[in-house]
């Protein structure tokens, strides 16, 4: 056993989900069975082989989620697996995968197919019969995340569902991606597949109640289930009462308390525990940690902060900020053992995906683990070559006090200091979130802090580089000179003019909706509007419209994508200070859904695939007063180009002492030229890695010669070009506003050209001949954006080209 144990715990500390992995491989042929039977004993497994001509095989992945969620992928040769008694207050499900099999339990045996699906209570002594080589995926389940779907604790029996239609297929196909892919998930992945296996398992088993146990009547059962649905969809209403629970039911009201007390508790207990474990499963998804837990208490029901913290202590022995802490640490673990020499897989990729940035609450007074950390920060300096140290983790929230809206500058003070190296999860807000309010701020305590606006209070009154009082059109504080929402700036230590920052892009998550409408989805805005280069070019009418599609984003596993919702007419709107806007000439505006018509089966058919990047990324420009954010140039800012996404570098030179980051503008996706007006504008968080790079160490690498912003991708470098690669020094005070009357595709392909040519020449060590003939024969152009007023054309080169080449030092074409 001692053997057994060590095998399985040199495997990395932890992962995603922690997991261990055993092979018998590992053994000799005559110590395998013993070594067998002791890895699956683990696992309340005995296994029961026949002598065979052939040596014995078998390979185990087995892991547990934060939650107590125990899982096993069982691939092996002929034998009988004996599930031991246990004591634990358990339920278990087991998916056959393939193999001749048959479950039996004594009284009984079924023959299984792949696809079926047998589970049953932990104390159950029933064995699964493999006649064949075979794979099998099995799941444990603690029965406290059943009682809230379970009143009263039924006995429980063997089940098995069928694999070939109905429900049992459905669920077959979400078991099947699941035991492929579970040892490569993170906890967060796993939560909503752990979600629908509690309803499925409870829903199951208490169809397979124990003969045993006391039967109640069906036409008790059918009650009790109405009741149980009815509440389980009203957990969010703070006003769920037993009497608003009769009254829907057609009920008296002592009936229903009855009905509930006959189960072993009462209606509020009940309730109660429905809520608590709707709120520990949002405080250990990292996908929800943009909300507070005072969010999270009143997304579900609860009306007081204090008591809920005490209810949760009294049911979970901790505090809810324990036991956020503690499934943070296990993020935190899973992101350590997820690095991929030096960064994470990919988010919307098969099979598997790590979204770390929505994630985990991270207090941002505080620094988070330094270990994975400084792991994570190790790994990645590898890859990309950098002697950068180990740095700590910071959380940057979006809230009004850590953003600044719709302008760069100088003088903006820094909202958190870093040093080089140092991780920042930094969480993004889009500018369109009043687009839908309930979708997109409602129940949000940061993106409510950013958007609150009434005649009483405007919580963000500058918007925009323009005037404070609104002087020239009276639109509002800034004049919507600018649109975005910058979160930061960021100061970086020892930055100073000249330097290099690379913005490494290590993850990136949806902001979720917080209303609890909508859990688990996430929602973004597109608006074809005026700046668009569509609107003078309408053919239907009316002809200058304005017109906004609201999309639910997708990131489910495998499948990432966005679906139309419904689309709706701007209609001229009064903000809270009285000011009419006839179009979208303001940023943040609230929309009263009263004066729109929502019109709903909007493109459909049309599935939009996925690429969430940031928009913006910018350091601070050199020069002094404040900056519109909507045109881009030298510093970075509203590049609105999709391949900043995960996995990305980007490198800018810095203007400024500090340096002085900003990232905003977060899209769920955009076509190449953004042509409209907007991308899917989505709120998202963002794990970033910052390293300096000192002007007077800089040699041959390829971002040494740069004053432009450039894109590292594994398998591409893209260059930036504009219609005015430096508008602000070129037009000098007229800049602002000259940007948008002077640019055009042609000067912005020229810069293209002209900075490829010079890259191809300094990074690369081509001639200028090498360098054209290169261009127009493997490097591809294409626009960038036609609506941020400097117009861009961006140059993709394929580093493979080089594979072949010998590289001059500190060049480094293709990542191995």
């Amino acid at each position: 056993m001692a053997r057994v144990l060590r095998a399985l715990r040199k495997q990395p500390e932890s992962a995603a989900v922690q997991f261990e992995q055993f092979s018998t491989d590992s053994y000799p042929v005559h110590q395998r069975p013993h070594a067998w039977r002791d890895a699956l004993h683990l696992h309340r497994l005995r296994p029961e082989m026949a002598p065979a001509a052939a040596p014995l095989y078998g390979t185990l992945t087995a892991g547990r989620t934060a939650r107590g969620v125990g899982m096993a992928r069982i691939t092996s040769s002929p034998q009988t697996l004996q599930r031991l008694g246990d004591t634990a207050d358990a339920v278990w499900l087991a998916l056959h995968l393939s193999g001749d099999a048959a479950l039996h339990d004594g009284q009984r045996t079924i023959e299984l197919a792949p696809g079926d699906i047998v589970f049953g209570p932990a104390q159950a002594r029933a064995g699964l019969d493999f006649r064949s080589n075979f794979r099998q995926f099995m799941v444990s389940m603690p029965r406290a995340s059943l009682k809230a779907r379970l009143p009263g604790g039924p006995g429980i029996a063997l089940g098995h569902l069928s694999g070939r239609a109905g429900l049992g297929r459905m669920f077959a196909g979400t078991l099947t991606a699941l035991a492929d892919a579970f040892d490569t998930l993170s906890d967060d992945d796993v939560a909503p597949v752990e979600s629908a296996l509690s309803e499925f398992i409870a829903t199951s088993l208490a169809a397979h109640q124990d003969p045993a146990s006391p039967a109640i009547s069906s036409t008790r059962a059918a009650t009790v289930h109405r009741l149980c649905q009815y509440v389980d969809a009203n957990l969010s209403d703070a006003s769920l009462s037993l009497a608003a629970v009769a009254a829907h039911e057609r009920l008296s009201e002592r009936l229903v308390q009855k009905v509930f007390e006959g189960l072993g508790q009462t209606f509020t207990a009940y309730v109660r525990q429905c809520r608590l474990e709707r709120c520990r499963a949002d405080l250990a998804n990292r996908q929800y940690g943009h909300l507070s837990i005072s969010d999270i208490c009143f997304r579900w029901g609860f009306n007081d902060p204090a008591h809920f913290s005490h209810c949760f202590r009294d049911r979970y022995s901790m505090s809810p900020r324990q036991y956020r802490q503690q499934a943070n640490e296990v993020s935190q673990q899973s992101l350590r053992k997820r690095i991929r020499r030096g960064w994470p897989s990919g988010y919307f990729e098969t099979p598997a995906e790590d979204p770390v940035a929505s994630t985990a609450r991270i207090d941002a007074r505080t620094v988070a683990d330094d270990g994975a950390a400084a792991a994570m920060q190790a790994a990645s300096a590898v890859q990309h070559g950098s002697s950068a140290v180990a740095g700590h983790h910071h959380h940057l929230p979006a809230t009004a006090q850590t953003i600044h809206w719709g302008y760069f500058g100088r003088s903006i003070p820094p909202v958190l200091t870093i040093a080089s190296g140092d991780i920042v999860t930094i969480e993004t807000l889009t500018q369109h979130a009043y687009d839908d309010h309930e979708r997109m701020i409602k129940g949000d305590s940061g993106a409510e802090s950013v958007f609150q606006w009434t005649r009483e209070h405007k919580a963000v009154d500058r918007r925009g580089a323009g005037p404070t009082d609104a002087s020239i059109y009276g639109r509002g504080s800034g004049e919507g000179f600018g649109v975005h929402i910058c979160t930061g700036p960021i100061y970086v230590k020892e930055a100073q003019p000249g330097d290099v920052l690379e913005v490494r892009i290590l993850d990136l998550a949806p902001r979720l909706a917080a209303d609890a409408k909508y859990e688990g989805r996430a929602f973004g805005s597109n608006a074809a509007a005026w700046w668009g280069f569509h609107y003078d070019d309408l053919i239907e009418e009316p002809r200058h419209r304005e017109v906004v599609t609201i999309y639910e984003v997708d990131c489910s596993q495998g499948d990432a994508c966005a679906h139309a919702v419904y689309n709706f007419r701007w209609t001229p709107q009064l903000d809270p200070n009285g000011v009419l806007h006839p179009t979208i000439d303001y940023p943040g505006i609230p929309v009263d859904r009263t004066s729109i018509v929502e019109n709903h089966g909007v493109l459909q058919g049309v599935t939009i695939p996925v690429r969430p990047h940031f928009g913006v990324i910018a350091v601070a420009p050199a020069e002094t007063g404040l900056v519109d954010s909507v045109p881009p140039s030298c510093f970075g800012g509203n590049l609105d180009n999709w391949r900043i996404a995960k996995g990305a570098t980007l490198y800018l030179r810095v203007g400024v002492d500090g340096g002085l980051l900003s990232v905003g503008d977060p899209h769920a996706s955009q076509g190449d030229s953004e042509l409209c007006g907007t991308a899917i504008e989505c709120s998202l968080t963002g794990v970033f890695q910052i390293v300096l790079h000192k002007a007077d160490q800089l040699r041959d690498e390829p971002y040494a010669d740069i004053d432009y912003p450039l894109v590292e991708t594994a398998d591409e470098w893209v260059i930036h070009g504009f219609s005015h690669a430096d508008y602000l020094k070129e037009f000098g005070d007229k800049a602002r506003s000259a940007i948008y009357e002077k640019s055009s595709l042609d000067p912005a392909m020229r810069d293209a050209f002209r900075k490829t040519r010079r890259f191809l020449m300094t990074a690369m060590g081509l001639t200028e001949d090498e360098a054209i003939s290169l261009m127009s024969v493997a490097v591809d152009f294409g626009v960038t954006q036609v609506v941020d007023g400097n117009w861009g054309v961006h140059a993709v080169i394929r580093k493979s080209l080089f594979a072949g080449r010998q590289r001059p030092p500190g060049v480094d074409y293709q990542k191995e």
